[in-house]
């Protein structure tokens, strides 16, 4: 960022901390930043470990926030912001894209959430300030990616429409055991949801709903095997977008190879349950353990014929790995979400658009190789 600004970060969890920490650190201009949690205490931790972490001089103030009901002190903050990065659970991502717009503050937000993006599409469509929904790693930079492919695509072969455009992301870590073949790198909460909400894809050219981890499969990327299923929210808004343009689209969650088998003989048991998101939840939480040391796989496609008939494909894959940002190392989860997040707000800042702005909306081009994104995911090159 090249101007100060005042940049409010609510949230204290582990995306919270990484905005924070790169904010401070990659910024031409330092912003001001507010960390805002339900617990004080936890906000005034993760304030105290940017200070700890940046080698800049940076002002980080911590405060004591609920997303449903401001008080006075909370609000005074939200009056001195310019921009609001919502860190916090999606089912909160609507009280916080409504502070925002009654403050007319410049929001962001990672939520995978379907239902509450829609809401927030709702409320911010006279908004005065700008609204980019669903920016993180999937849903966020994996359908930027995947829209640079297609309208790449277009334009080198002369067509409009694809046969295929594939989406897909694993936060996994660098070892798999079993029975579950698997290690949280990520709220085990969001896991558990995009295993079992259903998946807006695109059939046969049209935007239709399939089941979760009702298409599974097998794929190579950089000579490495990896199972692939649908899970729920990846696909951001890419199915309204290229409805009619797309054959075969969707969005597919990258695991090592047994881990599904594992989730479906889980899900079995809680075929009866009532609440079957949050017994997954509690059944992975007990089974499977926490791991720092992550890496991120990512990889999007797309396919069809060119003018005279060739069927064509092209493809990127990526892997990235835990990296240094000032004095601490962030894990791959967490510049990989959290970047995409800050080249959203800084677009926002310097062009200041108004109402919601969604991921096929996005300059596809300038985003991939914007400052904070290119330091984490490596530039993209203007044709593939």
């Amino acid at each position: 960022m090249k101007t100060h600004y005042n940049i409010i970060i609510a949230g204290a969890g582990g995306i919270a901390e990484a905005a924070g920490l790169i904010l401070a650190e990659w910024s031409a201009v330092t912003p001001t930043i507010y960390i805002g949690d339900q617990l004080l205490e936890k906000a005034q931790s993760v304030a105290q470990w940017i200070l700890d972490g940046t080698t800049k001089s940076c002002e980080v103030i911590p405060f004591q926030m609920d997303a449903t009901a401001l008080n006075t002190e909370t609000d005074a903050i939200f009056k001195k912001g310019d921009a609001l990065l919502d860190c916090l659970p999606g089912s909160l991502a609507p009280h916080m894209a409504l502070i925002a717009k009654n403050h007319e503050l410049q929001y962001a937000n990672l939520t995978e959430y379907v239902a509450e993006t829609n809401r927030i599409i709702e409320l911010a469509k006279d908004a005065d300030t700008g609204f980019v929904l669903q920016t993180g790693l999937a849903p966020g930079y994996i359908d930027v990616l995947a829209h640079y492919l297609f309208q790449n695509f277009c334009d080198q072969y002369g067509v409009k429409q694809v046969d295929r455009l594939e989406l897909k992301v694993g936060a996994l870590t660098n070892h798999a055991i079993a029975p579950h073949y698997y290690g949280f790198t990520w709220s085990p909460i969001g896991v558990a949801t995009e295993y079992i909400k259903n998946c807006i894809v695109i059939r046969n050219f049209k935007k239709t709903t399939v089941p979760a981890l009702s298409e599974r499969a097998s794929i190579i990327i950089n000579g490495i095997n990896y199972e692939e299923d649908l899970t729920s929210g990846g696909a951001a808004d890419l199915p309204d977008a290229l409805s009619g343009l797309v054959k075969h689209l969707d969005y597919k969650t990258l695991r090592h190879p047994g881990h599904y088998n594992w989730v479906e003989q889980q899900l079995e048991k809680l075929k009866h349950s009532d609440e079957p998101i949050s017994g997954l939840q509690k059944v992975m939480q007990t089974d499977i353990p926490h791991i720092e040391d992550d890496q991120i796989v990512i990889y999007a496609a797309v396919e069809g014929k060119d003018v005279s008939g060739k069927l064509r494909r092209q493809e990127i894959a990526k892997r990235i790995y835990p990296q240094q940002v000032g004095k601490h190392k962030l894990r791959a989860i967490q510049t990989t979400t959290a970047t995409p997040l800050l080249q959203a707000i800084s677009w926002l800042l310097e062009t200041k658009p108004k109402g919601v702005i969604l991921q096929s909306q996005l300059d596809a081009n300038a985003f991939l190789n914007g400052d904070f994104i290119t330091r984490v995911y490596g530039p993209i090159k203007s044709s593939v």
